[in-house]
């Protein structure tokens, strides 16, 4: 095999990306080099363009761009409720089943069994959110794992002395499942079945 330093690198990095290896990945590049005008040249300057306006919103999580802000924050409709979920894909999920009209709030992942991540979770954000804008309903659409369970119990306590319902998802949920994999039927009964969340 030719050993070109600008190849393997691109590899390394393709392979990185979820759900594909080193062989996935050298049959992506070789693919792009075979189309050249149609791939490498239109891709590069979407990725430019992304990664110079593309960016986290630090009020809610989601993706904003820096012409016209984040669409989650600044949607012309008031809702009342906010649905809590651990990454932006699970956002888009859910908004794509259409089972849900509401805010979203996106932390960014979930507390680890160590809980060395709980500073890196946007929940004081969330908190801040629900104060501000007088929200009656946090639905907490975290997985059905551990470290999403440990998530919202957290979530949970951090909402002490605030007046808010806090439901979790129906257990339309397999456990150790994670909501972007989910059916749009299993995601509807898990929404209008929601309960209230407790320890007990």
């Amino acid at each position: 095999m030719q050993n070109l330093a600008e190849i393997d690198e691109l590899i390394k990095l393709i392979s990185k990306l979820p759900g594909l290896g080193p062989r996935s990945a050298k049959r992506i590049v070789l693919k792009m080099i075979n189309n050249r005008e149609e791939l490498i040249r239109p891709m590069a300057k979407n990725l430019a363009e992304v990664y110079k306006n593309i960016s986290r919103c630090k009020n809610c999580g989601s993706l904003k761009s820096i012409s016209s802000g984040c669409n989650n924050c600044d949607n012309i409709n008031k809702f009342n409720k906010i649905c809590v979920v651990e990454n932006i894909a699970d956002q888009w999920s859910i908004e794509a089943s259409s089972v849900y009209q509401g805010y979203f709030h996106i932390l960014g992942g979930t507390i680890s069994s160590n809980n060395q991540n709980k500073e890196e979770l946007l929940v004081d954000a969330l908190v801040n959110r629900v104060k501000r804008e007088k929200i009656e309903e946090v639905i907490l659409a975290t997985s059905a794992t551990i470290e999403g369970q440990t998530t919202a119990f957290y979530i949970q306590d951090s909402f002490k002395g605030v007046e808010v319902k806090i439901s979790k998802l129906a257990q339309g949920l397999p456990v150790g499942g994670e909501i972007e994999s989910l059916d749009d039927g299993t995601l509807i009964y898990a929404f209008k079945n929601r309960n209230s969340f407790s320890k007990d």
